[in-house]
């Protein structure tokens, strides 16, 4: 029995195809929270192919807690050469605000881990934005390392479909 004022254990669960407007929203949420709304170009269409469809890109777990959704993490299969080893990538872990510190973001974490190990995997890696200060205290706290000497790079839009192109034009 939960006392009075205290929140149930987190419970997380698989996402369902009747779980994308759901997510949808709360992508919206955390666009919000990164100050990052006018990029989100996701829809339901395009996300139930990317969860759903015939070669998934990529899966989601919710949270709840008390029968409210309290947040979600969505990840992907990576794999390492210089290891021989299958990861995962961490693309998003959001907690709504009114449950933060409550143990959610461990227990979604925790079940991103816990189905790379059942798949045989080892390494598991995300990135936070710089000046997030609550999530980089929560993965510090978890005793995640940060790989500073590792800079990220992305070709999206107009550079990525020329570097494409490159490919039809044969080689140089």
């Amino acid at each position: 029995m939960v006392a009075a004022g205290e929140q149930s254990a987190p419970l997380v669960r698989a996402a369902r195809r009747e779980d994308v407007p759901l997510l949808l929203e709360l992508f919206g949420e955390l666009a919000e929270y990164e100050s990052l709304t006018d990029i989100v170009m996701a829809t339901e269409q395009r996300l139930t192919d990317a969860l759903f469809g015939e070669r998934p890109a990529a899966e989601a777990l919710i949270a709840e807690v008390d029968g409210e959704t309290a947040g979600y993490a969505i990840f992907y299969p990576t794999f390492s050469t210089f290891l021989a080893i299958q990861g995962i990538w961490l693309e998003d872990l959001f907690v709504r605000p009114a449950h933060r510190g409550g143990g959610v973001g461990r227990a979604l974490l925790a079940n991103v881990a816990r189905a790379l190990r059942e798949r045989g995997g080892e390494r598991l890696e995300w990135s936070a934005l710089d000046w997030n200060e609550l999530a980089l205290g929560f993965y510090a706290r978890i005793g995640a390392s940060q790989m500073n000497e590792w800079v990220t790079h992305r070709l999206i839009g107009p550079e990525l479909a020329a570097l494409a192109a490159d490919a039809d034009a044969g080689p140089r």
